[in-house]
């Protein structure tokens, strides 16, 4: 078990739409609750959970999820000039979108496993740690 891991949107929304994957993210987060791993989130993640909420279910649900990832046993992450400079070297090297370069850098920064289900962030798997959970082919994030 790693010391600290980085939860990306997808992470967390296995965790709430019980998707597959959705166990090994409850773990993770029942580790942080007991102090066993510290557990952290880029504030990009939280702007992706917001709008694909938002889009999929709607404002209420949305907002209603920001307050319950809020409360989880997490460290927000907001990204200094040292991780966006990082993100930039991951996007000039790899297709990902802004979002999950920046993602990534905090991961590599914050010496953190990446929690995911993206198939794209396979490709820096000589990085940094990765956790990737199981994807869903038919709801793409």
């Amino acid at each position: 078990m790693a010391d600290r891991y980085l939860l990306d949107a997808s992470a967390i929304l296995a965790f709430t739409d019980q998707e597959p994957g959705s166990r090994q993210v409850e773990r993770i987060l029942t580790l942080a609750s007991a102090g066993a791993c510290s557990v952290e989130v880029s504030a990009l993640s939280l702007m992706e959970i917001f709008y694909v909420t938002l889009q999929e279910r709607g404002e209420d649900l949305a907002c209603l999820l920001v307050v319950l990832v809020k409360k989880w046993p997490v460290a927000w992450v907001y990204p200094d000039e040292t991780i966006l400079l990082r993100a930039g070297r991951v996007k000039a090297g790899f297709r990902l979108s802004l979002a999950d370069a920046i993602i990534a850098a905090t991961a590599i920064h914050r010496g953190a496993t990446l929690v995911h289900k993206d198939p794209e962030l396979a490709a820096l798997d000589d990085r940094l740690a990765l956790l990737a959970l199981p994807s869903e082919t038919s709801h793409p994030r």
